[in-house]
């Protein structure tokens, strides 16, 4: 049976060697290049992520039970997740601006490992795919619900954030 790891691990060496074939951020001089999607099919995209962020016992609890002091801090990260899909291509230099149709971000509680799994989509119709959107989403979810915890709990972890599946697009849909 193929581990989590390993098939992560996989995932990545055939990104990298797909990388490999075509660097699109790059021109044939090597230098930074925003990719031109003009010509690109007008189609129907969407991306899912996910990232983890762990923490203690008190901290879990007191988030679950929704007693923490500064409120609730699912509603907040939820609307930093979408505020910074919604900003990605200003924070990530060659992004596309994009115009999102959608954008949610979801918690999971996960009891037996004092983590929250966090969950993002994002879909439009354009000419570009939004993992990048979707990543983005997750990220500063799970950074806001470090930063409303922190004075509790400074030493949660946030991990894996990850591509879970894409739609749509030349390349195809794929699901990790």
């Amino acid at each position: 049976m193929t581990s989590n790891f390993e098939l992560t691990q996989q995932i990545g060496q055939d990104a990298k060697q797909e990388a490999e074939q075509e660097l699109t951020h790059l021109n044939a001089k090597g230098e930074a290049n925003m990719v031109d999607v003009t010509e690109k099919a007008v189609t129907s995209r969407s991306a899912r992520a996910e990232g983890f962020i762990s923490m203690s016992d008190k901290t879990f609890n007191m988030i679950a039970g929704g007693e923490h002091a500064k409120g609730d801090v699912f509603a907040v990260a939820r609307i930093a997740g979408i505020q910074a899909a919604k900003k990605c291509s200003d924070l990530i230099p060659l992004c596309h601006p994009l115009m999102l149709s959608k954008v949610q971000v979801d918690f999971e509680l996960l009891s037996d490992s004092k983590q929250v799994r966090v969950i993002s989509l994002c879909r439009l119709t354009g000419q570009t795919g939004v993992e990048m959107e979707a990543l983005t989403a997750v990220s500063v979810a799970t950074l806001t619900l470090f930063d409303m915890c922190k004075a509790v709990d400074p030493l949660m972890v946030i991990s894996n954030i990850r591509v879970l599946e894409k739609q749509g697009g030349k390349s195809g849909d794929w699901v990790a």
